[in-house]
Parts: structure tokens; C-alpha cells; sequence
């Protein structure tokens, strides 16, 4: 079965609302083995709605419309249904009567534009609305000698969620179309080409597919399987997902929810390793702070865990007083290495970074960023692994693009260790 999603509603083309919707719905079809093709979005016009209802129903076996139910002069869902299937809204007494009787309930007198949300063409079945007003269409066409399914629902998200959860879901499931299962592998240290350069022949499956996105915490592959059962698709996919995992090595750092913090946590927890990071300059600053301990307040990285954030190494020598100021020209390493003797931590992370503006308002920078690390090392005691990089970009990526390549660093230095 092929899919399209229509979100309807002008203020969703204005930019002032997020379709939320489509994205909720496109995940739901997945689950249920329904492949989404398209999405589509259009306004409150009669005309444009109407074309855009008949090229999703002519290629499409099941269109999934939300919004455009309500009662007022721009809510034209039902008009643009019947106007396409070339019937006749008419009004059904019962639903008339639920519908006044929604609002007896609360004491308030229907307005009698709201009769329109009690209104059915012949093609169409009700699907109940308990919690609001405008009920959904199930409705099944016949048009120029293709059937489909227009399903139409709320635009109000827990409405909308709610009628799909418990009319239209299950009504799809027993219909059997199987399930469509994805495993994401997240990588970490390559760039998206240098990513698919090494699994490219493995992209041009039908069943399962991978296919490779660029992210804020590294370039994603995506593998997807579709089957009859869970488990068959997880049959598909681990076959194919060891063998990207042999190519890519340790250049994968997790899978689906996990994030560079937390795999490197539960790489230090692991080792039994107390930590400190150190950020020195205002570029840096909150960069791998997140290790230590969430600044929303949720999850602590646990006891024995520093977090330094200084504006500069003079700042650093305030802070840690004579132990830090045997050094005048101290640099990122004698910091970690002040750190490391006060404290007795064993992994310590530290980062500067010192910026060149590019234009006038200082939006475009190169940034130069060093990395030191201090790791144990049964030879040696302690190893010291140090990095530079060089950007030229946003300011504002500077953090971002320091925070991955020093999670990366250490990652990639306690799985050697380990091994």
C-alpha cells in the first residue's frame, strides 16, 4: 500500500506552526507497513486543495489528510472531498445530535455554522471524535479508475493522534500490510562521502535499504527493512548491519537513541574511571560540559566528576592558585596535568579554542581548537594525546564542532585501551 500524507492549512505555508502531524504519522505508517511516498502541504483554498486531494488519490492507495474539519469559512476538507468524488454533503440527524449535544454538555449554545461538521457524503463513514467536534471521513473512491482511501481527520494534534490510535490504526493493520522496521547506525569522525564511499555498494538493495544523513552528531545510516513480522525485518536488517559494522569499524559509536554523551559515559563507567573536563575560552565553553552532568537537571554523570569552564589560562591559575602558577606559560597540557595531580582523576578532557574573525561582525571565524587528553596507560602511567583543528565557520558551530571531536578523541582512545 503507498501512502501520501496532506496536511492542510495556510498558517502551516506561513510558517507560524510546525506540522507536527505528518512526522507523527509518517512514523505511524512505517510501523504498520505502509510506505509513505509523499507529503504534501496546501492552504484553506477550495481549488488548490481540491487538485492536490486528486493527483495524492491518483497515485497514491491511501491518502491521510489532517486539518481543515472545523466549522468556520476556511475549513474546506469535506467541500474539497465532495467536490472531487462529485457528491452531495448532507447533514445526518445523529450526528447533528452529538454534536448539539457537546455543547448542552457544556452549557453553551451550538453555533449553527458548526451544523457542517455533522455532514457525510455517500463514499464516506464516520470516524468518532469524543474529545472535539469534527469528526474524520473514511472514505473510499473510485477515481478515473484508481481506488483509494482518503482518510481525513482533526488538524489538532491530540484529536488527531487519538482518532488515528483507535479508528484508523487498527482498521489498516487488519488489512495486512506487514511492517517496515529501521535500525539507525550513528557514526562519528567522517564525513558523509568518506561514509558512503565505504558502503556504497551496499545502497542499492530493495529490501532491506540503507541510505546515509548528515547530523549534528555525525552522519547517520539508516537501514530499513520491510516483512512480514517484526522479527523477520530484524532478520533482514542484522544481516545487512553487520556487514556495514565491518566496514565502518570504530568509526560507528551507537545506534538509534544513543548520543555521543552518552556512550562515552557508559565507556567511562565501564573502566571505573573518575573524569574531569576543562573548556578554556568563551568559544568552548559548554562544549563537553554535558559529560559531567545534564544541565537540564536530569541524568548526573555520578560522583568524582569535574567540570571547569575558564575564560582563559590566567582565569585557570586563579582558580587552582600555587599548584597551577609553578607554570607561567601555562598551556592546555599543564592545565590537564594541574588538573590531573589535584585531583587524582583518571581521564581528563580539556579544550581552547582562540577565534580570528573573517567579516566585520564577527560571525564568520576561523577557529583554532586543541584537544588534550589524559587517559591511563598500564606502560606508561598516564598517555597524553593532544589534537589541533582548524574551522572556518559560524561562530556559533565552533562549540558543536569541538564538543564532537573531543568526545570522538576519547572514545576512540578508551576503545583502545580497553581492547
Amino acid at each position: 500500500m503507498r501512502a501520501e500524507i496532506v496536511s492542510i492549512g495556510t498558517e502551516l505555508l506561513l510558517g507560524t506552526i510546525t506540522d507536527t502531524n505528518a512526522s507523527f504519522l509518517a512514523q505511524r505508517l512505517a510501523a504498520i507497513g505502509i510506505d509513505c511516498y509523499y507529503v504534501s502541504q496546501v492552504g484553506d483554498n477550495l481549488g488548490r486543495l481540491v487538485d492536490t486531494l486528486e493527483r495524492a488519490s491518483g497515485r497514491s492507495d491511501l491518502v491521510v489528510a489532517t486539518g481543515g474539519l472545523g466549522p468556520t469559512q476556511d475549513d474546506l476538507t469535506r467541500e474539497a472531498i465532495a467536490s472531487l468524488l462529485g457528491e452531495t454533503m448532507t447533514v445526518v440527524p445523529a450526528l447533528e445530535r452529538d454534536l448539539r449535544d457537546f455543547f448542552e454538555r457544556r452549557g453553551v449554545q451550538m453555533p449553527e455554522r458548526n451544523l457542517k461538521q455533522a455532514t457525510l457524503i455517500p463514499s464516506a463513514e464516520i470516524l468518532p471524535n469524543p474529545v472535539g467536534t469534527a469528526p474524520g471521513w473514511w472514505v473510499s473512491s473510485e477515481h478515473e479508475g484508481q481506488s483509494s482511501v482518503i482518510v481525513a481527520m482533526p488538524g489538532v494534534p491530540y484529536e488527531m493522534k487519538r482518532m488515528w490510535e483507535r479508528e484508523v490504526e487498527p482498521r489498516l493493520r487488519s488489512q495486512g500490510s506487514g511492517v517496515i522496521v529501521s535500525r539507525t547506525l550513528k557514526t562519528m569522525g567522517l564525513g558523509e562521502s568518506a561514509v558512503e564511499a565505504k558502503v556504497q555498494d551496499l545502497m542499492g538493495g530493495s529490501n532491506p535499504t540503507l541510505a546515509p544523513y548528515a547530523k549534528q552528531d555525525g552522519v547517520h545510516l539508516r537501514v530499513t527493512a520491510k516483512a512480514a513480522t517484526p522479527e523477520e525485518a530484524e532478520r533482514l536488517i542484522s544481516g545487512l548491519e553487520a556487514e556495514v559494522r565491518s566496514r565502518l569499524g570504530a568509526a560507528i559509536y551507537g545506534a538509534d537513541d544513543e548520543t555521543p554523551v552518552g556512550v562515552l559515559r557508559r565507556l567511562l563507567s565501564e573502566a571505573g574511571y573518575r573524569y574531569a573536563v576543562l573548556e578554556v575560552g568563551p568559544a568552548v565553553a559548554g562544549s563537553i560540559a554535558p559529560l559531567a552532568g545534564d544541565p537540564e537537571g536530569g541524568e548526573s554523570a555520578g560522583p568524582g566528576v569535574i567540570a571547569m569552564s575558564v575564560d582563559s589560562f590566567a582565569s585557570f591559575r586563579k582558580v587552582f592558585g600555587e599548584a597551577a602558577a609553578l607554570s607561567e606559560d601555562l598551556d592546555l597540557e599543564g592545565a590537564i596535568r594541574t588538573i590531573h595531580s589535584i585531583t587524582g582523576s583518571h581521564v581528563i578532557i580539556g579544550l581552547s579554542a582562540k577565534l580570528t574573525p573573517l567579516e566585520a561582525n564577527g560571525q564568520l571565524v576561523t577557529a583554532d581548537v586543541e584537544i588534550a587528553l589524559l587517559t591511563p596507560d598500564a606502560a606508561e602511567g598516564i598517555h597524553l594525546t593532544r589534537s589541533r583543528h582548524t574551522w572556518k565557520t559560524q561562530a556559533t558551530e565552533i562549540r558543536r564542532l569541538a564538543g564532537m571531536a573531543a568526545y570522538n578523541l576519547t572514545r576512540l582512545r578508551l576503545l583502545k585501551t580497553r581492547n
